[in-house]
């Protein structure tokens, strides 16, 4: 058995831990606040964006009345040879399975899509680690300097002289994209820059399909890692825009919605803003009236012209709101994880307590006997 002051010592660092582990978890909670807010003010901007784009829709054909074909590239629809997985993780750990889960949900599409050429654009260190041991990294040619590129008529170079050109391949799956940090302070023009990229191989037909992996985040109790397809953009019967496909999506567990509300309520969290949902179902409502509604609206530019200007900015969108969902899921990820850790903390201080006392109580009755015994001797 160990000796008192070595479970003093045992009891304080423990507790020295669980410190710090309260001290993560509200601070896990005042971010988590913050990235919801960002993500509910985000939410309308998407949803008034697909409204505008099905307004827009009316006003157009979208097919080409001479050849049949789509007139924007986005909404062709092709056979997937080449897939482009875009996966959204965690930057740091100390948050349960958080990027664990995503991670294995990105692994076990792979694993479906083993017949197929997979590039990944890993958003996030996590993400960007693992699936770097484990997968070569794309290799491209250097760019020419740009001072000795033509110019258009702008005075600009072309955006594809630009470019790197890419290497053979040297497997079916390559990491081709790394975005470590990007998740720590979201920028939309970082975002921007990346959906531009996405759109740019999609329309030049680098790629045949993209797929998003990350944490969808509808409240502190609703969450699920899902697998979306984003392109070619999905359409309904009806010609409107849907939201992306989900071809996976794994649940939370009762026992883990429960241990997340235990976390949430001892955070001072309300687990369902009312106040925010409302003003949620109100931007949806007029987005909807917008997209609907028999008014003629005068466009400064052709309605063509601005259909396909905004499709781009629509697949913008939605990864940005992908982004601002899963920096959500993972602030609640680790104020839960830090929650239990808490908790742990102070089991295991309880039990080395009363360890302490038996061995003190222990050495004192040892040293009882030896003076009785000492005493009878004599």
């Amino acid at each position: 058995m160990p000796s008192v002051l070595d479970l003093k010592r045992r009891i304080r660092s423990v507790k020295n831990t669980r410190q710090i582990t309260k001290a993560m978890k509200m601070v896990s909670a005042a971010k988590l606040r913050r990235a919801q807010e960002r993500m509910m003010h985000a939410r309308p901007y998407v949803t008034m964006l697909a409204s505008v784009l099905v307004s827009l829709k009316r006003r157009i054909e979208i097919y080409d009345p001479i050849t049949g074909e789509l007139r924007h590239p986005l909404l062709a629809a092709r056979d997937e040879k080449t897939i482009l997985l875009v996966i959204v993780s965690g930057d740091s750990g100390l948050a349960g399975a958080f990027s664990g889960n995503i991670i294995k949900a990105g692994t076990r599409f792979l694993a479906e899509s083993s017949d197929k050429q997979v590039d990944i654009e890993a958003i996030g260190r996590k993400g960007r680690d693992f699936f770097r041991r484990r997968y070569p990294a794309a290799q491209f040619n250097e760019v020419e300097p740009a001072e000795n590129l033509p110019r258009d008529e702008f005075g600009q170079p072309p955006r594809a002289a630009l470019l790197p050109e890419r290497q053979p391949r040297s497997g079916p799956v390559e990491l081709i994209g790394d975005h470590a940090g990007m998740l720590a302070k979201i920028d939309y023009d970082d975002v921007r820059a990346l959906s531009d990229d996405i759109v740019a191989r999609y329309t030049n037909e680098e790629i045949d399909a993209v797929y998003l992996v990350y944490n969808e985040f509808k409240s502190v109790l609703s969450q699920r890692v899902v697998v979306e397809r984003v392109l070619p953009l999905v359409e309904s019967a009806q010609g409107e825009l849907q939201h992306p496909e989900a071809v996976q999506a794994e649940e939370p567990t009762k026992e883990e919605r429960a241990r997340v509300a235990q976390a949430a309520q001892s955070a001072g969290i309300t687990l369902r803003d009312e106040e925010a949902e409302a003003i949620r179902q109100q931007a949806d409502e007029e987005a909807k009236t917008f997209g609907t509604a028999d008014v003629d609206y005068i466009y400064e530019q052709p309605p063509a012209e601005l259909y396909n200007a905004v499709l781009p900015r629509y697949v913008t969108a939605l990864l940005y709101h992908a982004m601002l969902e899963s920096v959500a899921a993972e602030h609640a990820a680790r104020m839960t994880a830090m929650d239990a850790a808490s908790k742990n903390a102070s089991d295991m201080i309880d039990s080395l307590t009363l360890t302490m006392n038996r061995a003190r109580q222990a050495a004192i009755t040892k040293e009882i006997i030896e003076i009785v015994s000492g005493a009878a001797a004599v």
